[in-house]
């Protein structure tokens, strides 16, 4: 993992589609911004994990299951 300090409103770059700027430095909490391309989903991995599970349970509910 590649850790870099950043001060309110500078940058990262991530290849030549995307950036990653700190917006805001609060109590607790680092406010960013990420700019990429559309064809590219940008989710928190919280939400990530979470899409994962529903689909897994979605796909556990189908007749004929192979995780049945």
């Amino acid at each position: 993992m590649l850790v870099l300090s950043r001060k309110l409103g500078e940058r990262i770059l991530i290849g030549d589609k995307i950036s990653v700027t700190v917006v805001k430095i609060g109590h607790g909490g680092v406010r960013i911004g990420v700019e990429a391309p559309p064809e590219l989903a940008v989710v928190r991995e919280e939400l990530a994990e979470e899409l994962k599970r529903a689909e897994q349970a979605l796909i556990s509910e189908r007749p004929g299951s192979m995780l049945e």
